[in-house]
């Protein structure tokens, strides 16, 4: 089954919530990647002039991951852009996880974008990263 993510509408009223899943620990990075590139702006109308290297280590998977979707929003506000991909790759090594990622996109541009959502923070309110039936799955709420 491919990764994938949905919006949750009935969980977070005043914030956007989203479950996000895949077969692995990477396929399910990816589609959380993509759900929150897809809360700011439609990434098919966002270029890809501005890149950035991040790279996170601990062993806390889900600290893991939510560091790296901070990620997100914190170049967003720091350099002003809207993403329209995301490459990563996730290892284990020991007790160790590795991630190290590229962002791309491009500055924001309101005429050009299809701008969605302010995002301001990942929170940890309901977050949950776990693998259910071989599946790994993460629940995640946006400030917005």
């Amino acid at each position: 089954m491919p990764a994938s993510f949905h919006f949750l509408d009935d969980v977070a009223l005043a914030d956007l919530a989203f479950d996000a899943e895949g077969d692995s620990v990477q396929e399910m990075f990816e589609a959380a990647s993509n759900a929150v590139m897809e809360a700011m702006a439609d990434p098919k109308t966002v270029g890809a002039t501005w890149e950035r290297r991040v790279e996170h280590t601990g062993p806390d998977l889900a600290e893991l991951l939510f560091d790296w979707l901070s990620d997100f929003v914190y170049w967003k506000d720091a350099a002003g852009v809207v993403f329209s991909r995301a490459v990563i790759s996730v290892a284990q090594a020991g007790v160790e996880w590795t991630l190290a990622g590229t962002l791309i996109g491009e500055p924001v541009n309101q005429t050009t974008q299809a701008l969605r959502n302010d995002v301001k923070g990942v929170t940890k309110h309901l977050y949950r990263l776990y693998q259910d039936h071989g599946r790994w799955r993460v629940r995640v709420v946006l400030d917005v």
